[in-house]
């Protein structure tokens, strides 16, 4: 008798046990829920009412009565009122940490609607810039989007700021130095640089224009400007990855750049990230920085650095290994600048670029390359079958070609068979007018010939390139592939080589996740990926195609916290550090100037 009651209190207990769990399971609940919305899916021409966030991943997607079973005590609950939800944008293609470093020091024209709004804005910012500092324009702009339809001149410059120094950078077109800009570097008649002209008035210095630059005189100039302290840089690096939240950024990719050195100029957002404190998941490559040490730089790190993960916010690409580009050696370097003629590369590149390459596929790196001309990406590509012939690229080895502007049909399938793929930017709507004067309006349709790569069935990501040459705001981006206009208002495309605004979104979401090897992971609205996302401040896939270069976010998600929030959501928005230094334009500016 004794032995039943202790089987049937065992049963008993059994029982209780297994029904907790079935009911703990029924009542799973959300971490974060947002209803009331218009959320964008991965099939065009659908939505979804609702999702649900558990643990920084999408839960559940359905209607708002399905979603909101799924609450909870601890649950957030957000009404989107209606408004348009789309997968965090991924700029496929940027410069963002080197950006944080120097946000704060500049004073941004993107966005900017007149010259005279531009050089009523130097004028302000001189006012507040202390002696010892320079106002810097570093990029983001072009004239096309001024209503005079034309670029400042180095007189205007100099009548408006003629007290502080001023350098301005016009994509990797023109540079212009002030008077007080010359005399404070030193520069005087006899200062001379290849393509470079200093400006005279009576014999005297007036400013100094560079005037067919190349990418590596500009970066000099750079060079030589103030840099913020670790503390402002602290600082600029957590107000940039803001500014880029507002616009519906929540990843990105930094594929390198001129000045920006590994180790050094990396470990601020590193330690934000490591910190929690990183807004914008970050994958970076590393960029040989220095012409003559290229292949010596990649030897340094190719066997030692893998890659890391702080949480998925900052890391090497999110491959495996660490990643080469875009400046794989400068004797490569083909930089566009379409109001000069295509540059010529030297015989040397092909060795050059074979031994790196050869090391970089050796050690399963990915790789990307900046190639701007079909005629450089052939010889780019004579050099990659050469060497994927000893060491496989497919499936083994992702590598991209970035920018590919003029690149032909036979280039599109040479980077098919070997398993590459093409990262693609507005730079067309920044310099569409002057691509046209050069070489016509015909070759313009195809330039690039977006079309086809999506028809080849190649990996492509959308992005800017920012934020020396084009800006940064990817709204710009989603315009141009939509519409195929430059800022200036020129139809470059014909509609075959238009997108539609869901595949456009889908390049800039999931289509750039495949470039850090996270498409598994994020750039959908779905079940199981990261929730990162953006609620719109109007509806993307209903305004004129016009307004489309307004968006902003209204409230921003990554990893299912809410980093930016703004109009009804304001309340939800974090909090943020007060601008440094006092007198930075962000401060008194912001960033894009909608």
């Amino acid at each position: 008798m004794k032995k039943s009651k202790i089987l049937v209190l065992l049963l008993f207990t059994f029982l209780i046990i297994s029904c907790k769990k079935k009911k703990d399971v029924q009542k799973e609940t959300a971490d974060l829920i947002v209803f009331n919305a218009k959320v964008a899916t991965e099939v065009e021409g659908t939505f979804a009412e609702a999702f649900a966030v558990k643990d920084g991943n999408f839960l559940k997607i359905g209607t708002s009565k399905a979603i909101l079973e799924l609450i909870g005590d601890d649950s957030r609950v957000i009404d989107a009122t209606g408004k348009t939800v789309i997968p965090g944008l991924n700029d496929s293609h940027t410069h963002l940490i080197r950006e944080g470093l120097n946000y704060n020091s500049e004073l941004r024209w993107d966005g900017v609607r007149s010259i005279k709004e531009a050089l009523n804005m130097l004028k302000e910012q001189a006012d507040r810039t202390p002696d010892g500092q320079w106002i810097r324009v570093v990029g983001g702009w072009g004239e096309h989007q001024f209503e005079e339809k034309r670029l400042p001149t180095l007189q205007e410059i100099n009548e408006a700021v003629p007290d502080h120094p001023v350098y301005v950078l016009y994509l990797y077109s023109y540079g212009y130095l002030n008077q007080k800009g010359i005399e404070t570097l030193g520069y005087d008649s006899e200062t001379h640089f290849p393509g470079g002209e200093v400006q005279l008035e009576n014999g005297k210095p007036t400013g100094f224009l560079v005037a067919k630059p190349s990418a590596l005189l500009l970066y000099k100039t750079l060079t030589q400007l103030p840099k913020l302290t670790p503390e402002e840089q602290v600082n600029s690096t957590l107000h940039f990855y803001r500014e880029l939240n507002r616009l519906g950024v929540t990843s990105a990719i930094d594929a390198g750049g001129g000045g920006q050195y590994y180790t050094n100029d990396y470990k601020i957002a590193k330690q934000l990230a490591s910190e929690g404190k990183l807004t914008v998941r970050t994958s970076y490559y590393l960029f040989a920085v220095d012409k003559g040490t290229e292949l010596s730089f990649f030897k340094k790190w190719a066997d030692t650095l893998r890659s890391g993960s702080n949480d998925d916010m900052f890391k090497p690409n999110g491959y495996t290994f660490m990643g080469a580009g875009e400046n794989l050696t400068w004797e490569a370097a083909d930089f566009e600048n379409f109001l000069e003629p295509r540059p010529e590369l030297k015989e040397i590149m092909e060795t050059e670029l074979d031994s790196i390459v050869t090391l970089l596929a050796k050690n399963k790196w990915p790789f990307r390359i900046h190639a701007t001309y079909n005629e450089s990406i052939t010889r780019f590509l004579d050099v990659f079958e050469k060497v994927d012939q000893k060491y496989p690229f497919l499936n083994r080895v992702r590598w991209i070609i970035d920018h590919a502007e003029t690149i032909d049909d036979t280039n599109i399938q040479r980077i098919k068979k070997m398993g590459g793929g093409i990262a693609l930017q507005n730079r067309m709507f920044f310099q569409g007018e002057y691509f046209v004067d050069r070489y016509g309006a015909e070759q313009a349709k195809q330039t690039p010939s977006i079309s086809k790569i999506i028809h080849a069935g190649i990996p492509l990501g959308l992005g800017t390139d920012g934020t020396r040459v084009s800006s940064y705001n990817p709204m710009l981006a989603l315009y141009w592939a939509i519409t195929g206009k430059t800022w200036g208002g020129l139809q470059l495309y014909d509609e075959d080589n238009r997108l539609s605004r869901h595949k456009a979104l889908e390049l800039m979401t999931h289509g750039s996740a495949w470039f850090s090897n996270e498409e598994s992971a994020k750039g959908y609205i779905k079940e199981g990926m990261y929730a990162d996302f953006a609620i719109l401040s109007d509806d993307y896939f209903t305004i004129p195609e016009e307004d489309i270069k307004e968006l902003t976010s209204d409230l921003t998600v990554v990893n299912g916290t809410v980093v930016f929030a703004k109009n009804e959501f304001k309340a939800l928005d974090p909090p943020m550090p007060e601008v440094i230094p006092n007198w930075s334009p962000v401060k008194y500016f912001g960033g894009y100037q909608h």
